[in-house]
């Protein structure tokens, strides 16, 4: 604890405490470009108005970027002595729970403009073009690919109430099976080539994408049988599944959607698959850059060893912190698992990203741009021996022959 001026004790506080309701702006942000789309319309800029409601993209590749290069890094961390009392102070788990009504509130608004014949209401007339409809699922898709965040902040924890709102979190999304790969899966085997969601330096993204995806579907399902196994029971008995959190993960997706479909019609099928690829594919872009490159040396007796902050990318821009709860403190996350986000702190040791996640997941979509910005810094984290990096096979010849005499 720091003192004062006159040596008073100085009670340490969280300058973001009430900043962190600025996560909320994220699943508000289709009902707060209305009344702009409204005036475009009213103005006679119908075709234009209809750009208002790419808002999702806008705010993930142009509008936290510029922020967090205008703002900067955050530096601030919560010395022991609060640590106790910070990690048990419920206003901030309150701010991670009102993302989720707001969330559904946002994907049922999309799926009625998506669909609906006549929004005169808002200033068109008759329903939207394309340019609008795609934009509105990309939006959603967007407040539910930033919602598997508060997912895994909150699966991560273990009141029951917090798992389920985890998984009704992540039915938006159909990625359910999440909730088990992540956290008995990937914490695991975090930064070992058998991780399906840790990537491989000279690893495209788009390489990534389904090796993660495929990979993390099938890790969860053996994962959940082998404990229905363990308790003497078949996973595969319909008696079970209920039990089963893949598969009661996915009969909520089935049944969000089912309703949606019922109520919205089958027009809303193109919407609904925007949301399940675009929104889960956000997430496998962060989990690309959390790990790129990085890897856990085997000890003498064969296994791996543990999981320290050097084995993910870490990164403190506060803007970013903010909209996505201290996820870019990785290196800690991954040392505490269970630590809520207020308690994260960032370590100076860590191997470091070059911006926040926010500029960095737009990047992540052009290889060569990647592959310049952060080869190298994987190459310096190892002192130069790029044979300690967990390195892509298909190109690790290329990488041992281009880096092997720096080794």
């Amino acid at each position: 604890m720091s003192t004062d001026v006159a040596g008073e004790p100085k009670i340490w506080q969280d300058k973001k405490r009430h900043l962190w309701l600025l996560g909320l702006v994220v699943p508000t942000m289709m009902f707060l470009v209305l009344p702009l789309v409204w005036a475009m319309n009213v103005a006679g800029w119908q075709t234009a108005s209809q750009a208002l409601l790419w808002v999702g993209p806008f705010l993930i590749y142009l509008l936290l970027p510029a922020l967090d290069l205008w703002i900067g890094a955050d530096g601030q961390n919560p010395p022991d002595e609060v640590m106790a009392a910070l990690e048990n102070d419920k206003y901030y788990r309150y701010a991670t729970y009102a993302y989720i009504p707001l969330q559904y509130a946002s994907a049922i608004f999309g799926a009625y403009l998506f669909t609906a014949s006549d929004l005169g209401w808002l200033g068109y007339d008759g329903a939207l073009g394309w340019l609008g409809k795609i934009g509105v699922a990309l939006s959603a898709a967007t407040v539910a690919g930033v919602g598997i965040n508060t997912a895994h902040e909150l699966g991560h924890k273990r009141d029951s109430l917090e798992r389920w709102l985890s998984k009704i979190t992540l039915a938006q999304v159909c990625y359910g099976h999440f909730y088990v790969e992540h956290n008995r899966g990937h914490h695991v085997r975090v930064a070992t080539p058998e991780d399906p969601a840790s990537a491989r330096l000279g690893e495209t993204f788009w390489e990534f994408l389904p090796r993660s995806m495929v990979g993390g579907i099938r890790s969860a399902w053996e994962l959940e049988a082998a404990r229905i196994r363990r308790t003497g029971k078949n996973p595969w008995n319909p008696r079970t599944w209920w039990g089963n959190d893949v598969i009661n993960a996915l009969a909520m997706s089935v049944l969000f959607w089912g309703v949606m479909i019922a109520v919205f019609g089958v027009a809303l099928i193109p919407y609904v698959l925007i949301n399940a690829f675009y929104g889960s594919s956000l997430l496998e872009s962060v989990n690309y850059l959390e790990h790129y490159g990085l890897v856990r040396q085997k000890q003498a007796g064969g296994r791996y060893e543990r999981c320290t902050p050097q084995h993910s990318w870490n990164s403190d821009h506060m803007v970013t912190n903010l909209f996505l709860y201290h996820l870019q403190r990785h290196s800690d996350h991954h040392a505490n698992p269970t630590r809520r986000y207020q308690t994260l702190r960032s370590f100076d040791d860590s191997p470091n990203l070059p911006a926040g996640y926010g500029a960095l997941i737009g990047v992540t979509y052009f290889p060569p741009v990647w592959r310049r910005l952060m080869d190298h810094r994987v190459l310096e984290h190892y002192s130069g021996d790029i044979t300690l990096a967990n390195i892509h096979p298909r190109v690790r010849g290329k990488v041992l022959a281009r880096y092997g005499a720096a080794g």
